[in-house]
């Protein structure tokens, strides 16, 4: 850890042990505060808007940033807005290609478009976010507005039910009471006691479909991708026009059930019965 950030971030007494050690966590904590602020709000920010964000000194967000940018994890551009930097995208996309599950969900991402016509989108759960992992966009005219690394309350989506369905009632009452939020729409659910009943109901189902509860006229059907212990790791889904939701040609419900499982055989889970 570079002595800059030890003596900018705490006011510690250099001759103990202990006060180093925890200085130089401090500086770690600093530093992921700023890069979490930067993907929360998805746009480049000042440094006094960061340190106001994050609830720092500023003189503690310049030094830090300063290092962080020299080390290419950073970006500040002519303006001084800071943005996350290339070296970051680099780790990312080593750790994309150690995922076996991205590897294995990424053909059948494609073929699903493929048959579908519509975007799909590999999702997984960020603590109370649901996350767009992978995205393959469709053929058609529809446009969907989230991209990968998008984030999602979780009761705003059908992925979000399924990715914490596999988890014990008074968890789940835990998460949507802390995490619930109102929708654009207005229409997605925020009672914790409904929302831990539906995620163990769509988990159970095998299926979640979400109808004008984040946007207007959109519609997201998805199916869980399951280890042996029915723990749900991530999500198949696709984004359509709501009143394509329970169209037969093609199905897409069948579809979208369909690939989830060949994810999961891919991976080598065995495959369970579902409704």
């Amino acid at each position: 850890m570079p002595s800059g950030w030890s003596a900018s971030v705490s006011d510690i007494d250099s001759k103990t042990e202990p006060a180093a050690r925890r200085s130089r966590t401090s500086g770690i904590d600093r530093a992921l505060q700023i890069f979490d602020h930067l993907q929360r709000v998805e746009q480049a920010s000042t440094a006094y808007e960061i340190a106001r964000a994050v609830g720092a000194p500023l003189s503690t967000i310049y030094a830090i940033i300063d290092d962080l940018v020299e080390k290419d994890l950073l970006d500040r551009d002519s303006n001084g807005l800071i943005w996350l930097g290339p070296r970051l995208y680099h780790y990312g996309l080593s750790y994309a290609r150690s995922l076996d599950l991205l590897t294995a969900a990424a053909p059948e991402m494609h073929e699903l478009a493929r048959q579908s016509g519509e975007t799909v989108q590999v999702c997984g759960r960020d603590q109370d976010m649901m996350v767009v992992l992978a995205m393959e966009d469709g053929t058609g005219q529809f446009n969907v507005s989230s991209r990968v690394g998008s984030r999602s309350p979780l009761n705003w989506t059908a992925s979000g039910r399924l990715l914490v369905g596999h988890l014990p009632e008074d968890e789940l009452l835990t998460i949507f009471a802390r995490s619930a939020r109102v929708s654009p729409t207005g229409r997605a659910e925020t009672d914790p006691k409904v929302l831990a009943d539906n995620a163990h109901e769509a988990l159970a189902q095998g299926l979640s479909i979400q109808a004008g509860e984040s946007d207007f006229a959109v519609a997201c059907i998805a199916a869980p991708v399951q280890d042996p212990s029915g723990r749900c790791h991530a999500t198949m889904s696709i984004v359509v026009p709501e009143h394509k939701v329970h169209q037969k040609n093609p199905d897409l419900i069948a579809l979208v059930r369909d690939s989830a499982r060949r994810v999961e055989s891919r991976l080598g889970w065995t495959r369970r019965q579902r409704g």
